[in-house]
């Protein structure tokens, strides 16, 4: 019979972007290379992308420090809504602003967004099949990172919302059998030099 091993799931938001989000900027691609090399000595597998230009052109900058680790375009990784709560689940007083936060998202992230998250908890997550650990890293965005990380740990489900995620920072979980999944990284910044840290950030939410 085929036991399973341990995941290691490797996140990370893509680069900075443009302001229209068709491509990276010249710090973003700065950002995915320095993130590439870090990964340099972690034994992936695969590098899973969004389809969105930021996501793609951040995962083949990763890939080129790389090798040989293929990438895989997936839907799931995508930039999308991942639960819409209804106000009875929220916080009383943060309610009226989360939800008029949601409902400034364009409505076919919003529409899409439940069916692809369960999508990608199935795709992304919990220990894998066969004897031998696996090593993945999964370049997205900011939504499903917060996502899959309250689902690691628990969480209710609209709290994916209040967990932010700077460009190019790195959040590892690790989902071994027989065990609690367990956030190991989270917002992992230290391969940026300091002017590349923080993107993705309101000025002051920089720490």
């Amino acid at each position: 019979m085929t036991g399973t091993a341990t995941r290691y799931l490797y996140l990370a938001r893509h680069g900075e972007a443009s302001a229209d989000e068709t491509t990276l900027t010249e710090r973003g691609r700065r950002q995915a290379s320095l993130l590439g090399e870090r990964l340099r000595s972690t034994p992936l597998s695969a590098i899973h992308h969004g389809p969105l230009p930021r996501a793609r052109q951040t995962a083949q900058l990763i890939s080129a420090q790389l090798g040989d680790v293929p990438l895989h375009p997936s839907e799931p990784a995508g930039d999308y809504v991942p639960h819409l709560p209804a106000k009875e689940e929220l916080p009383p007083d943060a309610a009226d602003a989360m939800l008029g936060f949601l409902a400034r998202v364009p409505a076919e992230e919003r529409d899409r967004g439940p069916a692809l998250a369960r999508e990608a908890l199935a795709e992304f997550t919990g220990p894998v099949d066969g004897d031998r650990p696996r090593h993945e890293l999964v370049v997205t965005h900011n939504f499903l990172i917060g996502w899959l990380v309250r689902a690691a740990l628990d969480a209710p489900e609209w709290r994916w919302m209040g967990l932010d995620h700077g460009n190019a920072a790195l959040t590892v979980i690790r989902y071994a059998p027989g065990r609690p999944s367990s956030v190991l990284v989270h917002n992992d910044m230290r391969h940026l030099p300091s002017e590349l840290r923080w993107t993705g950030f309101p000025p002051e939410l920089h720490i």
